[in-house]
């Protein structure tokens, strides 16, 4: 980790979210090159902040921004795409003031003290999507998740999913296991000492076992693991002073300082009884996403994840809202073992020494051995200095060998997403959204995932430009 203290240059993605990101409704996408795979039936969803600026005020951190969603159907007829905000009651409130109203992660409410105790913070419904049979759930980890059409978007209101009380936080990383149908998630209630909440639904997302459980101190747990039979969580050294935050005088990312001595505390669950099996700490890291786990014929848990040395991420990441960065937040792609009856780190080896996030596998190898992790990642010899991830990759683990998307300059890809071919397990594709800051536009990129490092096998032009996006899912036709 470093921060360049010369002065930043402006690049080119930073015109994709210089401007709030305009809706467009349903619209055929016309092929710019190659052929949309015949079997390849169903929506990609993706979820990012679309608007980072309201009456001539920017947000604070990037986290702040509005929820946005864009539905690609790929039908027997082509592509359609339709973009819209998630209409939150703090979206609405907000668009009629011409202004904003609320505080968030990176920002306080303005104006009184009376007004920042009223609205401490705003659900942005922005950060990833849980395609429901009924539904589409459009995730923020502070608070419920909010219902929307699957087809059409259309904002329908918070969801409790039949268990949560009121403001009671579900995360934006659910894990399904594929074979059950089961979907596991988490919350954590900010407090001197935070409250974890555990959540195990069946396949319509309605919640039907819960737990809690006494954190120490209210560190920063944004994912989580699903392994084999169990649970696990990493809570790094990052710790919230909650008392500026509950009185509205400071942000959530401004209270969350790195305390290095007090390690990363690993909490392992049992996923059927969801008790706790065990814990412990050890060495401080920080992370913001896991790639999979799984236990292996030794009955140790396998985890791999983009590991950060420290905190300096989160000044990055409010940074990319400014449209230049000068912090570097480095990472690199590791793995750890863990004995899940005393949650003893056995062994750590990094995977890949190269900075990458949004790492994911297949849907139906979470929780098992993936012989293939996706991953999005700085192009190799790109020079970081405010640049933001430009490349897409696959890491072969039975190989031990990376291949990398042939992107070219100014293209900025989301998180790929892999969907299988339903005629043969054993073939697939990869998805990503790309900004061109080239010539200021977003397209559609379909990847042979056996042939990552080939050309596209079809790309679609989108309509307008979708803002760089953090998490997104593929539902395929039932």
């Amino acid at each position: 980790m470093q921060t360049i203290d010369k002065k930043s240059t402006t690049k080119t993605w930073s015109k994709a979210i210089s401007q709030p990101a305009k809706e467009f409704p349903p619209t055929p996408l016309p092929i710019i090159s190659g052929q949309i795979p015949p079997n390849l039936r169903g929506i990609l969803y993706r979820n990012s902040p679309g608007r980072l600026q309201r009456g001539g005020v920017s947000v604070g951190h990037w986290f702040d921004g509005d929820g946005s969603i864009l539905a690609v159907h790929f039908t027997d007829t082509g592509a359609t795409g339709v973009y819209r905000y998630v209409q939150t009651t703090g979206y609405q409130e907000e668009t009629k003031a011409g202004k904003f109203l609320y505080g968030n992660y990176g920002m306080t409410a303005p104006g009184s003290i009376w007004n920042k105790l009223q609205r401490p913070v705003k659900n942005s419904a922005n950060t990833s999507v849980l395609a429901l049979p009924d539904q589409l759930l459009a995730l923020w980890e502070g608070d419920h998740p909010y219902s929307l059409d699957l087809e059409t978007l259309e904002t329908k209101g918070l969801n409790n999913l039949g268990a949560l009380n009121k403001g009671q936080p579900y995360s934006a990383h659910p894990k399904i296991d594929h074979q059950t149908g089961e979907i596991f998630n988490f919350g954590v209630s900010p407090g001197i000492n935070g409250i974890l909440h555990i959540y195990k639904s069946n396949s319509t997302g309605k919640i039907f076992k819960k737990t809690k459980f006494t954190l120490n101190g209210f560190p920063l747990i944004h994912d989580f693991v699903l392994a084999g039979q169990y649970l696990i969580f990493f809570a790094p050294a990052v710790r919230l002073n909650i008392w500026p935050v509950l009185f509205g005088v400071n942000s959530y990312s401004n209270c969350l300082t790195w305390q290095p001595e007090q390690g990363t505390e690993i909490l392992v669950f049992d996923r059927e009884t969801l008790s706790l099996v065990s814990r412990s700490v050890t060495d401080p890291w920080f992370q913001w996403h896991f790639c999979n786990g799984y236990v292996d014929d030794r009955g140790i848990v396998v985890i791999d994840f983009a590991k950060y040395a420290d905190f300096q991420t989160n000044e990055y990441l409010r940074e990319v809202a400014t449209g230049k960065t000068q912090t570097i937040a480095k990472n690199s792609f590791c793995r750890v073992q863990i004995n899940p009856q005393t949650a003893k780190v056995t062994n750590t080896e990094t995977l890949i020494d190269r900075t990458c996030e949004f790492p994911n596998v297949p849907a139906k190898n979470v929780g098992k051995f993936s012989q293939f992790s996706y991953m999005s990642i700085y192009r190799e010899g790109i020079d970081m200095k405010g640049e933001i991830l430009n490349g897409i990759a696959c890491f072969d683990h039975q190989k031990n060998t990376l291949i990398e998307a042939n992107l070219g300059e100014n293209l900025y890809p989301s998180e790929p997403i892999y969907v299988e071919d339903p005629e043969n397990s054993d073939q697939g594709w990869v998805l990503t959204i790309v900004y061109d800051g080239n010539n200021n536009s977003s397209e559609v990129l379909i990847f042979d995932s056996q042939q990552l490092q080939a050309e596209p096998i079809c790309k679609l032009a989108l309509p307008g430009v979708i803002p760089h996006s953090f998490h997104g899912t593929w539902k395929g036709n039932s």
